[in-house]
């Protein structure tokens, strides 16, 4: 039986399921003896197992790769090896690589236009690699490229090749894990009298700021439940109170500030095919009730070591550094230098100032806002849950850290979906929810209708 895999509108034969399955499975088991064998070699082994198991997947479907990989776009256990890099910029890596070649082409006017918007960015920053040589400043210049446009990539050819709604699910999976097990911490936390915010230790650690921002773009994208994902109501309701009780129970104000904005964007703006519930008013209220609260109690407490405080601290010292290099900056991750201080800015754009100096910060704010009016350019019913996870990371940033591996590709991988799905629509000529509606209603007089719409008459003799 002969298996084709669809890209856009053209069907592409690809092989027999069961002589591909058994070559696969052999040449895995093959591997797998050798890596048993040789002790010494099994990451090697393990390598290759991977390679041959990616190559047959995507014989099966050109983007199996890109696909599955979605599931491990949020892990942020650090590798080893010496490289200060996450299991996620790996994947993501990978991915992209695999997006790049076997993924539809061409882009779409949007998608071309964010890619240039993130190349003038790495333009711009490029200054402060060459003024600044050293190892990290080169890796972290790569990073960044790859958190913005390898995001965008795979996540184009994912939601280009119909595969938006599988993808998003993947990638949400196990963002619903993660939701589990802080309200279980909590829980467990409250029974001992504690309140405080929730950091979990297993599988591996994470922050609470890491859980409360990725939470809130699952949250985000659970309430727009864009009517194109195809997704159950009643899942997709329980899941968003799900994402909002954990982001509550983190409690990462920056994630609280950025959940209710986006919250308050995807109710307002019309076109998106979906009618969102009020009653999310209620954790917004409460969210921007706690935040004032708490900011003025520390600021309150004197405390000079309290969070408030030490923010502020950090600012003054960041533009401390910025002096040094006005123009270019000192260099990417100048706070491993040991040149200067040992904090990343909690700033967007303080940490671009003092990294890149004022030629990389136009750069930066090329990138947001061009980014943004992009987005917000593309249909309604796709572009606004991109724009608003994109929105949402750019407030958590002026919070807290922004160039953080997660917390950046993930929007921009939401954001690609949505821009490859949106392309996909117009092919299929799938008109908006606002036209469609106008269709509706509008039936075109006798003499202009074409023969389907013209009424047909009966000649009855007298």
């Amino acid at each position: 039986m002969a298996v084709t895999s669809r890209l856009g509108t053209a069907r592409i034969p690809v092989v027999r399921i069961g002589a591909w399955t058994t070559t696969a499975l052999a040449a895995v088991a093959v591997l797998a003896a050798i890596g048993w064998a040789l002790p010494a070699d099994r990451i090697v082994a393990v390598a290759l197992v991977s390679l041959v198991v990616a190559v047959g997947a995507s014989l099966l479907d050109p983007m199996a790769v890109p696909l599955l990989s979605m599931l491990g776009m949020i892990v942020v256990q650090r590798v080893g090896g010496g490289v200060s890099l996450s299991l996620s910029d790996f994947v993501l890596f990978g991915a992209t690589w695999v997006a790049l070649a076997l993924g539809p082409r061409p882009f779409s006017r949007p998608m071309r236009a964010l890619l240039w918007i993130s190349a003038f960015y790495q333009l711009t920053t490029l200054f402060t690699v060459i003024a600044n040589p050293y190892t990290a400043n080169v890796v972290e210049w790569c990073h960044a490229w790859m958190l913005v446009a390898g995001a965008l990539v795979v996540g184009w050819a994912l939601g280009r090749s119909g595969h938006a709604s599988a993808a998003l699910a993947l990638l949400l999976a196990p963002c619903a894990a993660i939701a589990v097990g802080t309200l279980f911490t909590w829980l467990t936390q409250a029974a001992r009298g504690d309140f405080g915010a929730v950091y979990l230790f297993w599988p591996y650690g994470m922050h609470k700021n890491y859980i409360g921002t990725t939470l809130a773009f699952a949250a985000a994208v659970m309430y727009a439940r864009p009517p194109w994902l195809r997704w159950p109501r009643n899942l997709t309701r329980a899941l968003f109170w799900l994402f909002v009780l954990a982001v509550a129970a983190s409690q990462a104000r920056q994630a609280y500030v950025s959940l209710a904005v986006g919250l308050v964007i995807l109710m307002l703006r019309p076109g998106q095919g979906v009618r969102h519930s009020r009653w999310v008013l209620v954790p917004i209220v409460v969210a921007v009730v706690f935040v004032l609260t708490s900011t003025h109690e520390q600021v309150d407490s004197g405390n000079q070591f309290n969070s408030t405080y030490q923010r502020l601290s950090w600012f003054q010292d960041s533009l401390t550094v910025w002096r040094v290099a006005p123009l270019f900056g000192v260099g990417l991750r100048w706070w491993y230098t040991g040149k200067y201080f040992s904090f990343q800015p909690p700033n967007a754009e303080l940490e671009v100032l003092s990294s890149t100096g004022v030629v990389g910060l136009t750069g930066f704010v090329v990138l947001a806002i061009g980014g943004l009016w992009v987005l917000w350019k593309v249909r309604a019913d796709f572009g606004t849950v991109a724009f608003t996870v994109v929105l949402m990371r750019l407030v958590q940033g002026q919070l807290d850290l922004f160039w953080v591996a997660v917390s950046v590709s993930v929007p921009y991988l939401i954001a690609g979906v949505c821009v490859g799905a949106a392309a996909l629509a117009d092919e299929r000529g799938d008109l908006p929810p606002s036209r469609r509606a106008k269709g509706r209603h509008h039936v075109p007089p006798p003499e202009l209708a074409p023969p389907s719409y013209r009424p047909t008459t009966t000649m009855v003799s007298p």
